[in-house]
């Protein structure tokens, strides 16, 4: 069977290198076969979350970010840290959408699960699929973008539009590019295959 299932090598030792705000770097040393020995550094990461918004008209709530590695204006889904130890994957999911960009979803399911790069972090993603969408009336919604997310637009591109320009190199964002292939694969079926917002992560 096609699955990723859990292994963990022998680790020799285990330094860390640096500390930052979200991020940690380490370096471990991993007993390999053949009783061989290596560093390995990878970036520790507390996780997030992202949010295919699909409306009725089949569209793609999307919103533009800079970022700063990248030196890019990126059109991304609304995503966020799982900053809040305990909540629940789908509230923080929740959570972002309503703070980024202003609405509620009445349907949620797991969408994808993403490792966005396994070789340098252990990061964690889950993008959900939301729908039956309502905008947050203006004085509901008290949350203050700062940084990078003030001014930031939110556009809606159809499903369709959004395959096309993530296969022609016109997005960039992991979660978004997984989210809205997935989402257009998901659609054959009526989105019935999808799992609960609550499946466990494997």
């Amino acid at each position: 069977m096609i699955a990723d299932t859990p292994e963990s090598w022998e680790v020799v030792e285990s330094r860390p290198r640096f500390k930052g705000h979200v991020i940690e770097v380490v370096t471990d040393t991993v007993r390999m076969p053949r009783d061989e020995v290596a560093d390995r550094d990878y970036v520790v990461h507390p996780g997030a979350v992202a949010v295919l918004a699909l409306d009725e008209h089949d569209r793609v709530l999307m919103i533009r970010q800079y970022r700063h590695p990248t030196r890019r204006l990126m059109w991304e889904l609304p995503a966020g840290l799982r900053d809040v130890e305990g909540e629940p994957l789908v509230d923080t999911a929740a959570r972002e959408l309503a703070e980024e960009a202003g609405y509620r979803a009445g349907v949620w399911h797991t969408l994808v699960d993403l490792r966005s790069s396994p070789g340098m972090s252990d990061e964690r993603i889950r993008v959900f699929l939301a729908r039956e969408l309502t905008k947050i009336p203006d004085e509901e919604n008290g949350f203050v973008h700062r940084h990078e997310e003030i001014d930031m637009p939110v556009e809606w591109v159809h499903l369709a539009d959004a395959v096309e320009k993530a296969l022609m190199g016109m997005i960039h964002n992991s979660p978004a590019v997984a989210g809205i292939l997935a989402a257009y694969a998901a659609s054959v079926e009526g989105y019935s295959l999808l799992r609960p917002a609550d499946a466990p992560e494997a």
